[in-house]
């Protein structure tokens, strides 16, 4: 009887092995197929997802060689260790540490399956007390160039050397206190910090309370600002221009013949019989253009600036709020737009500075 039944007992033993290994593959397909990001661990990227790595690890390494290169050459001539280029120093310092790192582990980040956190909650905490400090560095530092260039062209009279350098001394360590207080107000016990094994996640705090202030005292405060400055930054020199048309402007006068030269004022007045003409000597038109560089540099630095970084802080402050869940990817591409900021601002302000291209080819040919 024993003989009869073993191979039907065999038989019973294999169905249940192959039922159970079917099984655990429909499993294991379940959890591949719902992991976010559309892959498992196991299979291999898209090509889009090859080529948008790519350029995010392109990105990464750009922005830390072209912000290496705009402090050695600050270091490096001495023309340049005076205002405003300690300004432009602290924002390269600031965009050098964004670039490595953050924008790495960031990086690291979104190559695993899911864009799931897997290193661990110290370089969790690590990760996102960097991020705060270096970003929000990097914001209020282009909030002080922008301060700094509306104070040089509309009270270039009172604000002296003297006082350029106090100020800009001043609002450089006023930049990064604020940004290291609110980087590490998690670790002092105020929001702290999400992370989750099992999830395998790492966010900075989504508390409503700290959410608002370090959203507001990153972005909003500084953003606020510098539309303020740009604002009255174009209301000057549309004043400007418009007071030199009166100046430029014939007017009739009676017959009177003479010359006279006005000595408070940088122009030269000539009257003839009918008409009165006034030309502009050369400082006045030195400065005018001067002024309006430097208003186009600044308008175009804000606008790279608000569209790189209003996508991420709008939605960093309306999810806590309104307990709305963002994809994972619109995320990641808010996040990245606010990091590419650092790589713009050293092609804005060197851009406009024919000094800074000079001293880049200066230091390349006394490296060769």
């Amino acid at each position: 009887m024993s003989a009869k039944e073993s191979p039907s007992a065999s038989c019973r033993q294999l169905a249940m092995t192959l039922n159970g290994s079917s099984a655990a593959a429909a499993a294991n397909n379940r959890t591949s197929s719902s992991a976010p990001g559309g892959h498992g661990s196991g299979e291999p990227f898209s090509l889009l997802s090859l080529l948008v790595l790519s350029l995010l690890a392109l990105l990464t390494v750009a922005t830390f060689l072209w912000n290496l290169l705009v402090l050695a050459t600050i270091l490096r001539v001495k023309t340049f260790h005076r205002v405003p280029h300690n300004l432009v120093a602290s924002t390269a310092v600031a965009d050098v540490l964004v670039a490595a790192l953050v924008m790495p582990l960031s990086l690291v980040k979104e190559l695993s399956a899911g864009r799931r956190w897997r290193l661990g909650r110290e370089l969790c905490h690590v990760w996102v007390s960097c991020d705060v400090l270096c970003c929000t560095a990097s914001i209020w530092s282009v909030t002080a160039i922008a301060l700094d260039r509306y104070w040089s062209i509309t009270r270039h009279l009172e604000y002296t050397l003297r006082t350029r350098r106090r100020a800009s001394n001043i609002m450089i360590g006023l930049a990064w206190a604020l940004s290291a207080v609110i980087a590490l107000a998690p670790a002092l016990g105020w929001g702290e910090i999400y992370y989750s094994a099992e999830q395998e996640r790492c966010q900075v705090s989504q508390q409503p309370s700290y959410t608002v202030f370090s959203t507001c005292g990153a972005f909003y405060l500084p953003l606020c600002v510098v539309l303020f400055v740009y604002w009255k930054i174009y209301k000057a020199a549309k004043f400007r221009i418009g007071g030199r048309s009166r100046r430029n402007a014939v007017m009739p006068l009676p017959e009177i013949v003479q010359v006279k030269e006005a000595s408070h004022q940088p122009q030269m007045v000539f009257t003839t019989r009918h008409a009165t003409v006034t030309f502009q000597t050369d400082a006045e038109t030195w400065r005018e253009q001067k002024e309006k560089k430097a208003a186009l540099m600044v308008g175009i630095l804000i606008g790279v600036f608000v569209l790189c970084w209003i996508p991420f802080f709008a939605t960093e402050l309306i999810s806590p709020l309104c307990l709305c869940t963002i994809s994972p990817v619109w995320k990641s591409i808010f996040l990245w737009l606010g990091y590419s900021n650092s790589f713009f601002n050293p092609l804005i302000y060197t851009a406009f500075n024919k000094n800074y291209n000079n001293a880049f080819k200066n230091f390349f040919v006394r490296q060769r």
